[in-house]
């Protein structure tokens, strides 16, 4: 019996920013109140973890483990934690939900307020770490810490799922998928017979195309510089594909003429000032939404327009597809397993955690979509 005792496990350090991973013997200390511990089993490499590593992500201390899309299984809980047992299936969210907080409290908006607070620099809510190598302590990433073996997650911080779930499959709805659907059903909130055009075709901007399609969008368009991501996309959903490198003129302006001046909601999901100027230039004037998905350096500042805002464009952002983690993340698992959205396609690479290097490598260079880390 492990309960109440410190794991030694295998985990994926990243010491210094812009450097390799090392695969190191690490020890998990037992939660404490309000904590729970959780055996990982499945984890997604996303592009946050990628920016983690490289220093520009903001509060990442280093050494860190980082990895926060994941699926895993109860091992054991703290004082005063009543929603989970040993066994349960779960799912780590790094938006955590507390439903104190006068926003979680109010109920038009999921950016709880503890995000900001001790996990954004960190560390647990006590204000320490949880993980460690050779004595050394190892710092949290928003609240996760997935690419281990086992981990210590605040209660607030994961989400209890159907036992009969595919953890290697639902495990991607805790950041990327959800957050991609999300911006177009609820963030955008696309309608039936809209058009809708997606900047980026990662991840995020996949699970756009198919939330668009799933709206009811009739014109769904794909735009990026990689024309080999057109296929999937289109098997998604997207009708029209445009590549910016293909363009004599500014994409918006090329846009604004080819479909009218009428794209109903754009969506930014690469996180550059380039694209999402694009994005909101290129909504209609009158009614035109631009949803901005991806994040942007910490220091990036957008240079719009008011008078934009007073001809009725309008600029949203978009944290974690608009939904409330701990109460959407189940009923989307259901959904899921009832067949509402596909899951599979977005898994291109299976791969072992010492693998996590070459997973990254080929996230970075566009060869993958989700690579899942399996323990």
């Amino acid at each position: 019996m492990s309960e109440g005792k410190v794991i030694t496990c295998r985990a994926a350090v990243a010491w210094k920013p812009q450097e390799p991973f090392k695969i190191e013997e690490i020890q998990v200390d037992p939660p404490k109140a309000g904590e729970v511990r959780v055996k990982v089993i499945h984890t997604g490499i996303c592009h946050s973890d990628v920016s983690a590593c490289s220093g520009k992500f903001i509060g990442v201390q280093f050494p860190v483990v980082v990895g926060h899309e994941a699926s895993g299984i109860v091992e054991s809980v703290g004082d005063g934690v009543e929603n989970f047992k040993t066994g349960d299936h779960v799912i780590t969210l790094f938006l955590p939900q507390c439903n104190k907080c006068r926003v979680c409290q109010k109920g038009n908006s999921n950016a709880c307020l503890e995000f900001m607070g001790a996990q954004i620099r960190g560390v647990m809510p006590d204000g320490t770490s949880r993980i460690s190598c050779r004595g050394e302590t190892l710092y949290t990433f928003v609240g996760c810490s997935t690419f281990a073996e086992y981990t210590v997650v605040s209660e607030m911080n994961l989400a209890k799922i159907n036992t009969n779930a595919p953890m290697e499959k639902v495990c991607l709805l805790s950041c990327g998928i959800s957050t991609g659907y999300g911006s177009a059903v609820n963030t955008a909130g696309v309608t039936k017979g809209s058009t809708v055009a997606v900047w980026g075709l990662g991840t995020l901007g996949l699970a756009a195309i198919m939330g668009s399609k799933n709206a009811g969008a009739t014109t769904i368009i794909g735009v990026d510089i990689n024309p080999e991501k057109f296929k999937l996309a289109g098997e998604l959903g997207a009708t029209d594909f445009v590549n910016p490198k293909e363009l004599t003129e500014p994409v918006e302006k090329y846009l604004m003429e080819k479909y009218g001046g009428a794209i109903d909601y754009t969506i930014e999901c690469v996180g550059q000032v380039a694209t999402m100027t694009q994005a909101f230039e290129s909504c209609a004037l009158g009614n035109g939404v631009c949803v901005l998905v991806g994040v942007a350096d910490v220091t990036a500042l957008l240079n719009i327009s008011p008078a934009s805002f007073l001809l009725g464009k309008v600029l949203k952002g978009c944290l974690f597809g608009s939904y409330k983690s701990k109460d959407a993340i189940p009923q989307l698992v259901e959904d899921f397993m009832n067949n509402k959205f596909n899951i599979d396609k977005f898994i291109t690479h299976s791969l072992k955690l010492d693998d996590v290097n070459e997973g990254f490598d080929m996230l970075k260079s566009g060869k993958s979509i989700r690579s899942i880390i399996n323990f």
